[in-house]
């Protein structure tokens, strides 16, 4: 008799809701046993290699001192208690005050600004007080792994838009008739996120525009996750969905101090829109962490009224920094054999090895060696991805029902010049190859889904670490091709 599997000897104790969330990130195995993401795999990879970490977008360098004081003053001043259930008065009013300076938005600090834990926290809070099970929530394709959990959380259906490169490959861009597919009179949430991770891309307003035309037809929600806002590149607009004609008053706005201000542990996120959706995530919010980050909501206040002008100083200058990092990444990254669509916003850039690694196979197959194996499958290895509630292959309408591959613009339905070539085991390669990790863009996408076919060769590096970093990382990858004939 076989012995009993992981999933036979736990079910009784665990079964319940978290399965659905495992499933829909891919985290769940056939035989019930829970996996790493794929993000967990390549950092342990990164620390028993010595490779340098190019997988994970953090910054490797703390942001302004100055609000970084502020928030030691605060500690010492005694702020370490629980703040407001809806945050400091003082951070509410930064808030809305950024609002209106930046974009000409009014909301009021008392009843249409909320602080969370996070811009993670507001999105979960988000959909699970405005989504039932059954309901239909829309993203864009590749997307943020905490959007497909919790859209299973809420038992509801993931349904996506799938981004497609363009036909010059600068850059992806919306499936418009994608989009028009995806609305059904099921859809209750449009989660939009713009500047986006992975693929960089800022929505133009054209592209937002036809999204808000959408939602005002199907009477749909609008929730945005702007937290890339003030890191966009080469004069590219950031547009708020808020700001279009009709739009302010279905939209819940997302951002957070992380990414601007170089303080991602810190969690001081935000959600502004009209008062009733806010109480709506209110209610759910202050069941989930209550509150938190008491010493850090002031320094956060404090910097986003820049009442001296530092913040502004300090925001410009890492724009102007990270620019010239993307520049150093992608460069290196086209001397290296990759073919790379330069971001126009967030930390990240995504390059395709298709080329690369074909032309190493064309070699092995003439008899001189090296190449990747493909891993088989889609570019899934467990992590930041969802798709539909139950994960059927081709059940994604930013695709062609049936999944059948090349049915994405952009794609070729081979996974890239390459054919074979498979971003996940190329990934996982990397680090012993020459010693930097990086993340499959695949991972970021639902399973079978048409648009993960078109990803498959494509990997996401960040550019949010020191230059002497990238420097190093350039010199490592210049040596791939030499590497992949060798091995």
């Amino acid at each position: 008799m076989a012995a009993p599997t992981y999933a036979d000897r736990m079910a009784p104790l665990v079964d319940g809701p978290w399965s659905d969330v495992a499933r829909a990130v891919g985290l769940l195995r056939p035989d019930g046993e829970v996996r790493p993401t794929v993000f967990a795999e390549m950092s342990a990879l990164a620390a028993r290699t010595g490779a340098l970490n190019l997988g994970q977008g953090f910054p490797d360098v703390d942001g302004p001192a100055h609000v970084a004081e502020a928030a030691v003053a605060a500690i010492r001043a005694g702020d370490n208690q629980y703040p407001p259930g809806s945050g400091t008065v003082a951070l509410r009013e930064a808030v809305a005050a950024h609002q209106d300076r930046t974009y000409g938005l009014r909301p009021d600090p008392d009843s249409e600004v909320l602080v969370t834990t996070g811009a993670t926290e507001a999105l979960a809070a988000a959909v699970l007080a405005l989504v039932r099970p059954g309901d239909e929530v829309v993203t864009l394709e590749p997307y943020y792994d905490s959007y497909a959990a919790v859209i299973a959380m809420a038992g509801a259906r993931h349904v996506t838009i799938g981004l497609v490169a363009d036909e010059a490959g600068a850059g992806f861009r919306l499936d418009v008739a994608a989009a028009a597919r995806a609305f059904t009179d099921r859809t209750r949430v449009l989660l939009v996120n713009s500047p986006h991770n992975p693929t960089g891309t800022v929505l133009t307003r054209a592209e937002l525009e036809v999204l808000a035309g959408l939602a005002r037809v199907h009477d749909v929600v609008v929730v945005t996750d702007e937290v890339y806002e003030h890191l966009t590149y080469d004069g590219v607009e950031h547009v708020p969905m808020a700001t279009l004609p009709g739009m302010a008053g279905r939209t819940l706005t997302i951002s957070s101090s992380g990414k601007t201000l170089s303080f991602t542990g810190w969690k001081i996120g935000w959600v502004t829109g009209p008062a009733e959706l806010v109480t709506a995530v209110r209610t759910v919010k202050q069941f989930l962490t209550y509150v938190s980050g008491a010493p850090f909501q002031p320094a956060i206040a404090s910097a986003l009224a820049d009442a001296d002008g530092r913040t502004g100083e300090y925001v410009a200058g890492l724009r102007g920094s990270l620019a010239a990092r993307r520049d150093l990444l992608c460069e290196g990254l086209v001397r290296a054999g990759f073919d790379v669509v330069v971001p126009q916003g967030t930390y990240f850039v995504v390059a395709d090895a298709g080329a690369l690694v074909g032309e190493v196979e064309g070699d092995r197959a003439v008899g001189r060696g090296g190449g990747i194996v493909p891993g088989g499958g889609t570019a899934r290895g467990g992590g930041e991805r969802g798709g539909v509630a139950g994960g059927r292959p081709g059940d994604v309408p930013g695709g062609v029902p049936g999944g059948r591959p090349g049915d994405v613009p952009g794609g070729d339905g081979r996974g890239g010049p390459g054919g074979s070539i498979d971003g996940v085991e190329l990934c996982r390669r990397l680090p012993g190859l020459v010693g930097v990790v990086a993340v499959p863009v695949g991972a970021f996408c639902a399973e079978g889904s048409a648009v993960a076919q078109a990803m498959r060769s494509r990997v996401r590096f960040t550019f949010v670490k020191r230059e002497e970093v990238l420097v190093e990382a350039v010199s490592r990858l210049v040596g791939l091709r030499a590497a992949l004939r060798a091995g």
